[in-house]
């Protein structure tokens, strides 16, 4: 069994646990609730690199990446940096995250966000919803093509935008025939935890024009961002390398092409 096989079998033993103790018509109520909704898709749209910045405590390949980690002070200087969007990991196994803290990081700061978990049951599209995300993570390769369908179909009802992840070839023949509007493309190979930036150099000349490209893992220099601004990519998104930073607001707008677009005014 890979690694993305592992996390995906146990992303579905914890829905299960959740849906038992929240059945999904509870969720569906809770649906009325929802307020404020901000436009995942096009926080990316800007003519320069936008960055999504991650929050996430641990992760399979890392470890523990930030003990005592505080959400509301990471995604405040997130924001205040110049980040674009937020990504929250809310997988609970390996990554030490939860649906409660899309709430969390929703209250602290006016920037759109993207669940990041392994969405395997539209049991987790309502969570995502009511707990305060705009958009979701779906990972080609965990998914049989009824699945990924499914779920596309049920998150664009729901009002959330979807980040549709590739590793390869077939798996954005897949993405593309599934006309996801934004295709995020990931460097680390989930079968061996390994990491090759050479993945998005490769995949983004096959994304057709008109699509939103999303590349994930391995950046953490200024040099590399500005390397994917002259191949045609979109935006960004780095977690790891901001998480451990002392000043993570500071490393963004060295990151961050468009120093413009930070947001020092609201501190």
């Amino acid at each position: 069994m890979s690694r993305l096989d592992e996390l995906v079998d146990g992303a579905r033993k914890d829905v299960e646990r959740r849906r038992a103790e929240v059945p999904p018509e509870e969720l569906r109520q809770q649906l009325g609730t929802r307020t404020g909704y901000r436009p995942f898709s096009e926080a990316l749209a800007s003519p320069e690199l936008s960055l999504i910045a991650e929050f996430k405590r641990s992760s399979p390949s890392a470890g523990e990446i930030r003990a005592g980690a505080e959400l509301e002070v990471i995604v405040a200087a997130y924001e205040a940096g110049g980040a674009s969007a937020l990504s929250i990991l809310t997988e609970e196994r390996e990554f030490g995250g939860s649906v409660d803290d899309l709430k969390t990081a929703r209250a602290s700061c006016e920037l759109p966000i993207l669940r990041k978990d392994f969405t395997v049951d539209t049991y987790q599209l309502y969570e995502a919803a009511v707990h305060g995300a705009d958009a979701v993570l779906l990972i080609v390769a965990g998914l049989e093509d009824d699945e990924l369908d499914e779920l596309y179909d049920e998150a664009t009802a729901l009002d959330l935008d979807c980040v549709v992840e590739v590793h390869d070839e077939d798996d954005l023949e897949r993405a593309l025939a599934l006309e996801a509007e934004v295709i995020g493309i990931n460097n680390r190979n989930l079968h061996d935890l390994t990491v090759n930036i050479e993945t998005t150099r490769r995949l983004v000349t096959h994304v057709p024009a008109g699509k939103t490209v999303v590349a994930e893992s391995g950046y953490d220099s200024r040099d590399q961002l500005e390397e994917l601004e002259r191949i045609g990519v979109d935006a960004v998104l780095i977690g790891e390398t901001l998480m451990r930073a002392d000043d993570p607001a500071e490393l963004l707008r060295e990151l961050v092409p468009d120093e413009d677009s930070t947001r020092e005014h609201l501190l």
